[in-house]
């Protein structure tokens, strides 16, 4: 009868520690990468087990017998039997369970309980270990050794402890798994009545193991961890500046208490609850981290950490601009000088000014140039300013000094030609005129942009027989000195005849007056007094020479 139990009870602990130690290298291997989050992962709310069991009863039935006599009869192991139990968990840990299983031997000899309680378990990383505690009734057969007895199967009570391991197979999203085993200890109580041969009663000691899958469903989540996000306002500052750092916590359970701590390498955090108030006086420039705690318990995801960066930076100098106004100004005249300085701690400034001419006087930020006495032309100034720990900054500005404006051109007034020679032909131009028309010719070319104008004067006549006054002068001869000048100077000089304009004017000579008009010169601004001549109507007379009055004289004496 020993023999019967201990051989399948071998082979059932042989493949259970196999498959376990298989279970747990794979448990070792896959906690390797994510040691924490197994414990956090969700887990069933029903598991449902099914599968095979085998059962060791051992105990006797004492049977009366017709003689007077007892007849002992001992259980023996039930090789083949189903398990099936159903479980539901109240939370993570804790559960209520049904279960009922068959272990059929024969007619009169075999077991089939329906039992009910709590059971405990333990999820870890793709194992869940669990015990249980249940309670209930088998309806046991007694022991089947005719002829000597024979018992009908009997309800009586049951009770079960025990243990085991599920291993989480990778198929359906972990919704299956595998009962590497489940070992319990079961205690039945049968009474088979005062019949003999076929009374007694039975009590029973039973060692069961079982093994098969377990399919899971529901979820129990597990609260979501504690997370804290810190930060610091501002981020960035000068030793002494005070900062303010902030922690955010989520996910705290509104039915505890969480508490808070700050800290700090070398730095001095005040202050005990989500906000915290951080001395910067005694910091050197540099940067810092300051971390956050909080906590709500001593469990796994009850408690998280935040930490922030902030700077200290080191004391910046002052900045300046500088402007000017007007930036460009008339000789002697002033320009107000502005400068703009900024220190970044807000230090006390105080401002100086250079001017590379000219001079400058003010203090504060605005300054006056005054120009009297410099040059035409840029001139710089520079605008200084200091705080109060010697730091120093400079810009600088220009004044455009503008030259004096250039005078406007003006005619020029050329050489004049005399017409007194010539009696008989008082408008001819004579060689004596050729000195000056060449210097007003010359003048022409060396100013190509400049215009020439003739402006032809006379004198009154004589008096002579047949005239009543003596002031009468010869229709259009100062006209004609004009037009037979420009007719010189456009045929013998070259001079383009659209250059130069004819006049007469009111001298009362026997000239002709030549001016150089250059570009931007008005005439009759600078010469008045003169009219323009009509060309269509005063056409040049050509320079021939007349024939010498003596050569008809020295004829008419060789005559005589």
């Amino acid at each position: 009868m020993h023999s019967r139990f201990l051989n399948p009870l071998s082979r059932i602990l042989l493949v259970g520690c196999a498959v376990g130690l298989g279970a747990s290298s794979m448990y070792g291997q896959s906690s390797s990468s994510t040691p924490s989050a197994a414990a956090e992962a969700p887990v069933s709310r029903i598991d449902i087990f099914a599968g095979y069991s085998y059962l060791a009863p051992k105990g006797t039935v004492q049977t009366p017998q017709l003689d007077g006599t007892t007849f002992s009869d001992s259980y023996s192991s039930i090789d083949y039997g189903a398990i099936i139990s159903g479980a539901y968990y109240f939370n993570k840990y804790v559960g209520g369970q049904v279960e009922y299983a068959n272990h059929p031997d024969g007619n009169n000899d075999g077991a089939q309980t329906a039992q009910a309680g709590i059971i405990f378990r333990f999820p870890l990383q793709g194992m869940t270990p669990f015990v249980h505690g249940l309670a209930g009734g088998v309806r046991l057969g007694g022991p089947n050794d005719e002829p000597y007895a024979a018992h009908n199967y009997t309800w009586g009570p049951a009770l079960t402890a025990g243990g085991g391991l599920d291993y989480d197979l990778p198929f359906w999203h972990h919704r299956l798994g595998l009962r590497l085993f489940q070992a319990d200890y079961e205690y039945f109580h049968a009474n088979y009545g005062p019949e003999v041969a076929f009374g007694g009663r039975a009590n029973v000691g039973n060692a069961r193991l079982s093994t098969g899958l377990v399919f899971k469903f529901g979820n129990i989540v597990p609260p979501p961890p504690v997370q804290y996000s810190c930060a610091v306002s501002p981020n960035s500052v000068y030793p002494g500046d005070p900062i303010t750092v902030t922690g955010t916590a989520t996910n705290l359970n509104p039915k505890k208490t969480a508490s808070y701590s700050w800290s700090g390498q070398g730095v001095t955090v005040s202050g005990s609850s989500s906000e915290g108030k951080i001395d910067t006086a005694s910091l050197a420039p540099g940067s810092y981290t300051v971390t956050g705690h909080v906590t709500e318990g001593n469990k796994p995801g009850e408690s998280a950490d935040c930490t922030a960066q902030f700077t200290v930076k080191q004391f910046e100098p002052p900045t300046v601009s500088c402007s000017a106004n007007p930036s460009s100004v008339k000789p002697g005249d002033s320009s107000t000088i502005t400068a703009t300085g900024v220190s970044p701690q807000n230090r006390p400034l105080t401002y100086t000014y250079q001017a590379s001419a000219g001079t400058i006087s003010g203090n504060g930020n605005t300054a006056t140039l005054s120009t009297t006495g410099a040059p035409a032309g840029s001139i710089t100034v520079t605008c200084n300013v200091a705080d109060d720990k010697g730091q120093t900054a400079s810009g600088t500005t220009t004044v455009d000094v503008q030259a004096p404006p250039a005078p406007a051109p003006k005619t020029q007034t050329l050489c004049t030609i005399q017409f007194d020679h010539d009696k008989r032909r008082p408008a001819r131009v004579d060689n004596d005129a050729k000195g000056c028309l060449d210097d007003v010719a010359l003048n022409a070319q060396r100013a190509s942009d400049a215009t020439l104008v003739v402006v032809g004067n006379t004198a009154p006549a004589p008096e002579v027989k047949g005239r009543h006054h003596r002031h009468e002068v010869e229709p259009n001869l100062a006209a004609q000195r004009a037009v037979n000048t420009k007719d010189y100077l456009v045929t013998e000089k070259g001079i383009d005849a659209s250059r130069i304009t004819v006049r007469t004017g009111t001298t009362g000579t026997n000239e002709v007056d030549n001016y150089l008009v250059p570009a931007g010169a008005t005439f009759d601004n600078d010469v008045t007094g003169t009219t323009a001549v009509d060309e269509s109507s005063v056409k040049a007379q050509p320079r021939k020479a007349l024939a010498p009055a003596h050569h008809h004289k020295k004829k008419k004496a060789a005559q005589q």
